[in-house]
């Protein structure tokens, strides 16, 4: 069994990216092809986003909507404590101070209350400038955007929205990737809309931040390819990638979203009664990037992943170190005291498979292996 089975979507779209592929190497165009214009097209329409730029992985995208935002030493961006390294990581590498937020224990994204106390905590010190809010879509689940702009008008904040495992959630019909003043995402193989290696996408309706980025994403270029008006990155996402996912693109608006939520519903009929299943508030869709449940403790995790693993089940842990614990921010000492929720998650989280290809028989497989073995 796979955790997410990217062989059996490839064998039900094999004509299609195959074909798609076979093209981007008849016309040797490997990078910046048509494929790689279209695909942005694409992606900012699905969005509901006037501009779309691809890159080389959801990591240069930050980096790039972060540098664009103008992002440095002395400023504070404000990170959920609850999410994957990249996150904090590309804050720190702009020399800007991470301040790490707690996490609603339902949702797994970052707490609006609690987001609030901090920043206003940052300005009483006096020592760092508040910039913008880092809002991670977590497990497929869009941020509380509409909470969270509230809090940041308050304080005239920028948001970055890290839909690295969002695409496709959704807020009253808005899309994910398209609530922040820059959003960015991943495509990153596992990702609900993933490649064949690394890629990225970031997404903006601020004309002036787009070509910035732009300018950003190939080596600071100005008018054209040697014209270099600043120091910039190498972040291109190349033809084959994008002639990959346009197909993928298809499938996931045209069915995979849907099926993906209806495993969502079928995994939660079978185990609400026995687990802490996922929430998604009224007016939200997840496009469920993981499909995570709540255990008691550290040692019924253990328990329950050994016996998992017997039955051929695979199972992973998202994630077991919150980022005010890792070593790279041993130093760290705000607020640490107001972070026990993520703390908490991190002992009791644990995700099971989830791809829009599980059929009902391995999906109650799943659940009655999961409820044997509590």
């Amino acid at each position: 069994m796979q955790f997410i089975d990217l062989k059996k979507q490839y064998n039900i779209l094999k004509e299609e990216i195959d074909k798609s592929i076979s093209k981007v190497l008849d016309d040797s165009h490997y990078i910046g092809g048509l494929e790689v214009k279209q695909l942005a097209e694409e992606l900012a329409q699905y969005c509901g986003v006037k501009h779309c730029l691809t890159c080389g992985n959801g990591t240069d995208a930050l980096t790039i909507a972060l540098r664009c935002l103008g992002v440095g030493k002395g400023d504070a961006v404000f990170v959920p404590t609850f999410t994957f390294f990249a996150s904090a990581e590309t804050v720190a590498l702009e020399g800007a101070t991470c301040i790490f937020v707690d996490v609603d224990p339902r949702t797994f994204n970052i707490d609006s209350v609690k987001l609030d106390k901090a920043i206003s905590k940052v300005i009483k010190e006096g020592k760092l400038n508040p910039k913008c809010v880092i809002a991670v879509d977590l497990f497929g689940q869009p941020a509380d955007f509409p909470t969270i702009r509230k809090v940041t008008d308050k304080y005239g904040l920028l948001i970055i929205e890290d839909g690295a495992q969002g695409f496709g959630g959704s807020i009253e019909g808005k899309k994910a990737c398209s609530f922040g003043d820059i959003s960015t995402t991943s495509f990153f193989p596992a990702k609900p809309l993933g490649c064949y290696g690394d890629g990225g996408a970031i997404f903006t309706d601020n004309d002036e931040y787009y070509a910035l980025m732009s300018s950003l994403a190939v080596h600071g270029k100005g008018s054209y390819k040697y014209d270099n008006i600043r120091i910039g990155y190498n972040s291109r996402l190349d033809t084959i990638q994008a002639a990959i996912l346009l197909p993928k693109l298809h499938a996931f608006d045209n069915y995979e979203l849907r099926d993906r939520n209806k495993i969502a519903e079928k995994y939660k009929q079978l185990l609400e009664k026995e687990f802490i299943t996922p929430y998604v508030p009224q007016g939200f869709i997840s496009s469920w990037a993981q499909y995570t449940i709540i255990l008691d403790n550290l040692e019924q995790r253990e328990r329950i992943q050994a016996r998992l693993k017997e039955n051929g089940i695979p199972t992973m842990i998202y994630y077991p170190i919150p980022m005010h614990k890792q070593t790279a921010f041993s130093g760290y000492n705000f607020n640490v005291d107001d972070l026990k929720e993520a703390e908490n998650l991190c002992d009791r989280v644990l995700s099971i498979p989830m791809h829009p290809y599980l059929d009902n028989e391995t999906i109650e497989f799943i659940a009655n292996s999961l409820i044997e073995s509590k």
